[in-house]
């Protein structure tokens, strides 16, 4: 998930809504457009605003996520994440046990990578075990993994299939304590205490409903699934907000449900993620607090050789037009017609607006002749 609001105030001066455009040129492009990110699901500065208006967690989330059950996640289940890569050792401190042997959480101890096993390795480079295609090191509570960080639960390490000699650096843990170090890198802690709730039971449905199909893992610590940074990311607000959600996630049909997040809807989430199959709970809702957010609205602006730099791997000569042939339930694009001197090619929605760096694929596009209004 995108990290909705460290983005933004990185972006404090495109918020006003303009950018100039680069080199002089023949026309200048206008696109007006709405919102930050995918659009599906739930907008955190829409959420935001129905927290500061008196909405509970439970209503925030039904608003956004149609049919939804919220029940407790039974067992204590725990997930794997992806920390980093490490390129032949690991060394890490605070754990009581791992690979057969009791540990001194004092001390501090190297797993190194040979062949296809790994060998624990005191601080001094005594062998202490073999630990075989998997360490698993226990904590008391949390474990120091150096250059990384400090993080609940237990370190797991196992051989990258992609990369000969490295490592793996995977943190297991608790769904709940996972949802310690996810919330506050995805929404303020300062945010209304329901905003914080609801977003505490979406992080943990995203992390139980989702499985990137890893080398030891489910998922990742970025905004490849959503942000996560163990103990120094942790806040007493959102620490609170998770505790008093304490294994909720939402549900739908029996399973859980995917609840999919960002930053901002322009006033209208979409109904799901384009050209992948129709999901019953994501429809488009209206978002009547999102005019919280700096990108609700936004303009930009490119000269033609920016426009034409920037879409000339999808256009068929030189860009004359764009024809949108296609929006969403919102008025996101879904598919358009770029108009070249050599012909019309089509282009996704979501293909466009990366090709163009726009926040959103909600957008219009007008293009102004030199030297007119």
């Amino acid at each position: 998930m995108r990290r909705a609001w460290i983005w933004l105030l990185s972006l404090g001066l495109l918020a006003a809504g303009v950018v100039p455009a680069g080199a002089s040129g023949a026309a200048t492009w206008i696109v007006k457009g709405r919102g930050f990110g995918h659009g599906v699901g739930m907008s955190a500065y829409g959420a935001y605003g129905y927290g500061l208006h008196g909405a509970g967690y439970r209503q925030i989330l039904h608003h956004y996520f149609k049919g939804i059950g919220i029940d407790e996640a039974k067992g204590a289940p725990q997930v794997r994440v992806l920390l980093a890569v490490s390129p032949g050792e690991v060394s890490f401190s605070h754990a009581t046990a791992a690979c057969g042997q009791t540990l001194d959480p004092s001390r501090r101890y190297v797993a190194r990578r040979r062949g296809s096993s790994i060998r624990l390795l005191s601080g001094s480079d005594r062998p202490v075990a073999r630990c075989g295609a998997r360490l698993h090191a226990d904590s008391g509570g949390t474990i120091r993994i150096d250059g990384v960080g400090v993080y609940r639960g237990a370190l797991e390490l196992v051989p990258t299939e992609s990369a000969a000699g490295s490592l793996n650096v995977i943190n297991k843990l608790n769904v709940n304590n996972y949802a310690r170090g996810s919330v506050p890198g995805e929404v303020p802690p300062e945010w209304p205490a329901a905003t914080l709730k609801a977003f505490a039971v979406a992080c943990r449905s995203i992390a139980l409903s989702t499985d990137v199909g890893g080398n030891g893992f489910e998922l990742y610590a970025d905004t490849r699934t959503q942000v996560y940074g163990g103990v120094k990311l942790e806040d007493p607000r959102t620490d609170r907000a998770v505790r008093a959600t304490k294994s909720q996630v939402a549900t739908y049909g029996g399973t859980v449900a995917q609840t999919t997040y960002f930053s901002s809807s322009g006033g209208e989430t979409e109904s799901g993620f384009l050209g992948a199959p129709d999901v019953p709970y994501l429809e488009s809702v209206d978002d009547p607090y999102d005019y919280y957010s700096p990108l609700h609205e936004w303009t930009l602006r490119f000269s033609q050789a920016e426009m034409s730099s920037r879409l000339a791997p999808y256009v068929d000569g030189a860009l004359r037009g764009i024809a949108v042939t296609h929006r969403g339930d919102s008025p996101r694009i879904d598919y358009a017609k770029l108009i070249g001197t050599g012909g019309t090619s089509t282009i996704r929605g979501d293909t466009l607006a990366s090709a163009l760096g726009l926040y959103d694929r909600w957008a219009y596009f007008r293009k102004v002749k030199a030297g007119r209004g």
